[in-house]
């Protein structure tokens, strides 16, 4: 995944009201009741089928880092789904999403002025109608440079036109990510 699409994410997961499950028998037990199977579990994370079923059983306890890893990540994909899409449709309808990013900024804009871009830290939050265009494109599987040119639009609508009452024409390039959060 991408800078753009994992701080998403995040964000996103901020929302949930229970903790995911802690060990790995119980994370693969919710799992196999997702994916309606063992043989669809272990096809997602690469192992044995038989590797499933033990860790279901509780025979293997302690996983590898890297399936405790994966594990964990297939569980928080899937986790609460129906309170993960409410907190994206009240983002997208009402309350907007707060952004957190330091990152280079360059700009091009009328003859005689600065467009150096520069490294800036901007906390900032983004209408509803922004954070809607975000989670669209990344509904539509965008790639992440079309996140970062969908964010590179709204933070220049918000910060550098001032929702249109100055810099009129003003193309903000958005580069460089040095730190991004977002949060609903």
């Amino acid at each position: 995944m991408g800078v753009m699409r994992d701080s998403l994410n995040r964000a996103v997961q901020q929302a949930f009201t229970r903790p995911i499950p802690k060990s790995a028998g119980a994370q693969m037990r919710y799992l196999v009741k997702q994916l309606k199977g063992t043989r669809a579990v272990a096809e997602a994370l690469g192992v044995s089928q038989r590797t499933v079923e033990r860790y279901v059983k509780d025979q293997i306890r302690r996983p590898r880092a890297d399936l405790a890893r994966r594990l964990a990540d297939a569980v928080r994909e899937r986790w609460q789904p129906r309170v993960r899409a409410q907190a994206r449709k009240q983002a997208a309808t009402s309350t907007g999403v707060v952004v957190d990013v330091r990152a280079r900024f360059g700009f091009t804009a009328a003859p005689g002025t600065t467009d150096d871009a520069r490294i800036r830290h901007l906390t900032l939050a983004l209408p509803p109608q922004h954070a809607a265009r975000l989670f669209n494109a990344q509904d539509a599987g965008a790639s992440e440079q079309q996140l970062r040119e969908l964010a590179g639009q709204a933070l220049g609508e918000v910060y550098f036109r001032d929702g249109g009452r100055r810099a009129h024409g003003l193309d903000v390039e958005f580069t460089d990510i040095e730190h991004l959060q977002f949060d609903l």
